[in-house]
């Protein structure tokens, strides 16, 4: 008997790890945070763990509901804590070689999950982040979606349309890895350089530039529109950086990106979103708690 229930719980970690990718990008869609990710993951698989796994019928539904009833509550939380609202919120950066994408994160940042997206998702409420990525990004139906947000079927499709409205504008990466790294590095002499026009010439008239900062002293605004005020912001950041200052190439959530030093000590990381040749998002994360979290393995 003990035999037999060793094979049973190796059978079902079996299963479950053949299904822990999908989940893991299930949760960051959610929560754009791959350590909260992995965390949801981790409480989906004490909960069948402890279950009667013999008659869930459909072991791929009931785990994807578990890690979105998961991530919601998280959502929830998250929100009843945000006392003072701190949009736009930089999300937590996926850092990884700019000679390719590391295989464990293809799969999440796959179609265009890049920085500028996770922002649009963060500033939709928890329901309306889940019933959008559940349906939309992983085609489950509303049928199966509604139950988790307590509302009916109809009533899921006008939270999804709602996130759709407020998601539409936002733009399209390039996926030429090339061509982003011709527009940063054109970016990067420009403002090395004190070019101003040059840096104008890259940048989108529409662009915003987002920063995080931490909780000290706001060096500057945590959000800028357009291009003569984001050049500028580009310029000043910089030159405050000093002298010292070294930029080293990586990819951010898939696309071309920088990881800033000074005196050898991680400053910031700066993420870009190209379309159309021209540079259409700055995301800056200079907030040194959150900076202390980051992964730059592959920098080594």
């Amino acid at each position: 008997m003990e035999t037999r229930t060793v094979d049973e719980h190796d059978w079902l970690a079996e299963r479950f790890e053949e299904r822990r990718t999908r989940l893991r990008t299930v949760a960051f869609r959610m929560l754009g945070s791959l350590s909260e990710a992995d965390d949801a993951v981790q409480e989906a698989w004490l909960r069948l763990s402890r279950s009667n796994a013999s008659v869930i019928e459909n072991l791929d539904g009931w785990l994807t509901t578990v890690v979105a009833r998961v991530c919601l509550n998280m959502l929830r939380a998250r929100e009843a804590r945000r006392e003072v609202p701190l949009d736009p919120h930089v999300p937590e950066p996926i850092l990884t070689s700019e000679d390719g994408m590391d295989p464990e994160y293809e799969a999440i940042l796959a179609d265009s999950v890049g920085l500028a997206l996770l922002v649009v998702l963060n500033t939709l409420t928890p329901a309306e982040r889940l019933v959008f990525v559940l349906h939309d990004m992983f085609a489950v139906p509303f049928d199966e979606v509604a139950p988790i947000v307590d509302r009916s079927p109809a009533a899921a499709r006008q939270l999804a349309s709602r996130a759709r409205r407020r998601i539409q504008g936002t733009p399209v990466p390039d996926t030429d890895l090339a061509r982003q790294r011709v527009v940063v590095d054109a970016f990067i002499a420009a403002t090395r350089n004190g070019d101003f026009e040059a840096l104008m010439a890259v940048l989108d008239p529409d662009v915003v530039r987002r920063a995080d900062f931490g909780a000290g002293p706001a060096l500057a605004p945590r959000e800028i529109r357009g291009v003569e005020a984001v050049a500028k912001s580009a310029s000043s950041f910089m030159q405050r950086q000093g002298p010292n200052i070294v930029t080293r190439p990586a990819l951010v959530n898939g696309a071309v990106g920088r990881v800033v030093f000074r005196d050898g000590r991680l400053r910031s990381v700066m993420g870009f979103t190209v379309s159309d040749g021209k540079i259409v998002a700055i995301d800056i994360l200079a907030d040194p708690g959150r900076l202390r979290d980051l992964d730059l393995a592959f920098l080594d």
